[in-house]
């Protein structure tokens, strides 16, 4: 492999939990807030309050995984998933733009799926909780 910085490569696990965490933290704050007002998010993405629920405790776990490394690989194809619904949403449904209005188009989901990609086939770094 030839690389311009062969020192750096040293920090991959440092860096592949940094992804980890930062992505863990977006959607489990999603998710978050999907399950402490389920109505209410329900409305504003056009989905059932059960739906959204289930979405939320989706997001939850799924960041349990990308924090702890437990199941990490499953929990990042999850979140893959969830980011394809999304895009789809925003495309075929709300047809929004790559960038849309105000910056609520799906260029932010798209990242946050290729940012899961990473993490799925890395399989996180070696930073995780042993048991």
């Amino acid at each position: 492999m030839t690389v311009t910085f062969p020192e750096l490569l040293r920090f991959q696990d440092l860096a592949l939990l940094v992804l980890r965490l930062i992505v863990a933290v977006e959607f489990g704050a999603s998710g978050y807030y999907h399950l402490r007002d389920p109505a209410g998010r329900a409305k504003s993405i056009g989905l059932s309050p059960k739906a959204t629920g289930a979405l939320g405790a989706a997001e939850v776990l799924a960041s349990v995984a990308l924090v702890t490394g437990v199941l990490l690989q499953l929990g990042a194809l999850g979140l893959i998933l969830l980011g394809l619904g999304a895009i789809g949403k925003k495309v075929f449904q709300w047809r929004t733009g790559f960038w849309g209005k105000d910056g609520y188009g799906w260029h932010y989901d798209l990242m946050l799926l290729a940012m899961n990609l990473v993490i799925v086939t890395t399989g996180g770094g070696k930073l995780v909780f042993r048991f």
